[in-house]
């Protein structure tokens, strides 16, 4: 059985490695809290602007302002700043907090195409630090496609001594 980091290496056309290259520098530091607001509020923009509504309904219950601050406050704290994410919300834990959401390959896409127009219209981002962080989102969010897919699957597996395999009452 494949690892969730090789489903994503698979999925997203990025190596492991090469998401992770955020880590041998501190993006935080290099761009300022400023630049991770402005991306995330770029970013929110654009997905509550959708002209799918499949997609802009998955954000349909949270305020977008809220949304932006979890995002810029989580990127800050994963990209070397303080934990701001983790003083207010607690732990991450992404493939949890995504789960209540049809985490799907479609809507990866659609995610990872509004994150790239973000990067590329936030001017105070360099190339270099572009590049390092749609690895990082383009990997993540198919990571996030393949835990949820995983969680799911457990929830489906039949009772333990059912009938030929059959779902318990819980499925």
């Amino acid at each position: 059985m494949q690892s969730l980091q090789q489903k994503a290496a698979e999925w997203s056309g990025v190596q492991t490695a090469n998401a992770f290259t955020i880590d041998d520098t501190n993006l935080f530091q290099k761009l300022g809290l400023q630049t991770f607001v402005n991306l995330s509020t770029n970013f929110y923009n654009r997905v509550y602007d959708d002209e799918e509504e499949w997609f802009r309904s998955i954000f349909s219950k949270s305020e977008k302002e809220n949304a932006i601050q979890n995002q810029y406050e989580f990127l800050v704290q994963r990209m070397g700043g303080p934990s701001l994410y983790s003083q207010r919300r607690g732990h991450p834990a992404l493939i949890a907090r995504h789960k209540p959401f049809p985490v799907t390959h479609e809507a990866a896409e659609r995610w990872i195409y509004h994150m790239q127009q973000a990067l590329d219209s936030t001017s105070d981002i360099d190339d270099d630090s572009k590049t390092r962080m749609m690895n990082f989102f383009r990997h993540t969010a198919y990571f996030l496609v393949a835990g949820v897919e995983q969680k799911n699957q457990n929830l489906h597996k039949p009772c333990k001594g059912a009938a030929g395999g059959h779902p318990c009452k819980n499925f």
